[in-house]
């Protein structure tokens, strides 16, 4: 009995369930957004033609071409001396160097210097270091100060002083 009840339920529920025209949702909505304001595409920009423009700076000095350094002018002033030997640390920039430690012997005090590749180097006060031609002019238990030349771009050498600092316990690592 209660079989023919639940029956006699279900079959006017899925009979009412089919009834009606299938997507009639779907059909509404494109038919209601046919009426909706369209946006507007602004027309694309005028193509111009191409206008070749001529190099006139043969005269210049090249950016991309490393300056190479003069001389020491007639007028004096500060030059590095281009003839001297090169020491070891001049090879690296001088931010790529680290000081790690001093050693003092007998008056004189040195500073340990780490170079990118992982050698020590020990240096003193008229050592020169960095590609800047960097002497060293004094030697503390926390820095080394250094004298630079360098170059600007209208070929005049000038002096600036560099400190390296000795690192903490935490930066070594």
């Amino acid at each position: 009995m209660k079989r023919a009840m639940l029956a006699s339920m279900l079959v006017p529920a899925l009979v009412t369930a089919c009834s009606g025209e299938p997507y009639q949702d779907l059909k509404q909505f494109v038919s209601d957004s046919d009426n909706l304001p369209r946006g507007r595409i602004e027309p694309l920009p005028e193509v111009r033609p191409y206008e070749p423009a001529a190099y006139n700076a043969f005269d210049l000095s090249d950016p991309f071409r490393p300056r190479k350094a003069e001389q020491a002018r007639s007028g004096g002033g500060v030059a590095p001396d281009m003839n001297r030997r090169k020491e070891a640390l001049e090879a690296y920039p001088l931010d790529n160097l680290k000081m790690v430690g001093t050693l003092e012997r007998g008056r004189g005090i040195f500073a340990l210097v780490r170079t990118p590749d992982n050698s020590l180097h020990r240096v003193k006060a008229g050592n020169y270091m960095g590609q800047n031609f960097g002497f060293i002019t004094q030697v503390t238990d926390s820095s080394v100060t250094l004298k630079e030349i360098v170059q600007d771009g209208t070929g005049d050498w000038s002096e600036r002083v560099s400190t390296l600092q000795l690192l903490e316990e935490d930066q070594k690592k």
